[in-house]
């Protein structure tokens, strides 16, 4: 009897030792998973490689690829048009490793998702009822290049978010514009005016500020400010004398039911 249960004890401690040969550790597994998601965006299979990064993420917050596959996931989201998930996850990458050598590409692909995010608004902006539409989006990537334009000067991206910093100003710019053309047909010369300032004080580089000076003349002539209108006037004969509102040096309201302004 004793003989027999030392052999079962001898083949139990066998087949433990068996089981626990083939068990993978934790950083195997870890580097298995890493490189299924490479394999995936190498592929383009963008939407497994968003599966399994995010497993990643989840089962190895602390691993030997944790930063590499949280960037990565940015690019995953971007790559499946998900604009919120890879805003959200680049802006954690920032806030969780803000000396990493990567980090501007984080503010880049942030950047980039809120562009895209607000294409719809770039590409439809003669809407008629400009007062309802937001351009939520797309004033977020404007901060965003302009965040990453000033912070990281000499980054391999910051030559292209300069760029797009041009462009979307001068969306906002001319969004501003529309808003203050809204009010002037709706009689609300006030807000046009203030729209006109606002597009002069913090667009100030754009060729919207030309008409915002003409938004603001006829603002003042809706509000029967005609010396105010007037001042306005000479300044923008003497910045952009070819005006589609100038005759001369006259100035013809488009909007609003008052006679024309000359010099």
């Amino acid at each position: 009897m004793r003989v027999a249960s030392l052999a079962a004890l001898a083949l139990t401690a066998t087949l433990l030792a068996g089981c626990a040969s083939t068990e993978v550790s934790p950083e195997l597994q870890e580097k298995e998973l890493y490189q299924k998601a490479q394999s995936s965006l190498d592929t383009h299979h963008y939407n497994d490689a968003v599966k399994q990064l995010e497993a990643l993420d989840t089962r190895y917050p602390f691993g030997r690829y944790a930063e590499q596959a949280q960037l990565e996931l940015i690019y995953a989201y971007y790559k499946v048009t998900n604009w919120e998930a890879a805003r959200a996850a680049a802006s954690r990458f920032i806030r969780l490793h803000p000396d990493h050598p990567q980090v501007d590409y984080a503010y880049y692909l942030r950047g980039l998702a809120a562009y895209e995010a607000g294409r719809f608004s770039l590409e439809s902006l003669e809407m008629i009822d400009i007062s309802k539409r937001d351009l939520g989006a797309t004033r977020d990537a404007y901060v965003d290049f302009s965040e990453l334009a000033r912070r990281f000067p000499d980054s391999p991206y910051a030559a292209d978010a300069r760029q797009r910093v041009i462009y979307l100003r001068n969306v906002l710019a001319r969004h501003e514009l529309q808003i203050a053309d809204f009010y002037l047909r709706k009689g609300a010369y006030v807000a046009a005016v203030e729209r006109g300032k606002w597009v002069l004080e913090h667009y100030p580089r754009t060729p919207a500020t030309r008409d915002a000076l003409a938004t603001m003349v006829e603002g003042y002539l809706g509000l029967d400010m005609r010396d105010r209108a007037r001042e306005v006037l000479k300044t923008l004969i003497d910045n952009d004398p070819n005006n589609d509102r100038l005759d001369g040096t006259t100035f013809e309201p488009k909007y609003v039911d008052a006679k024309p302004l000359t010099l």
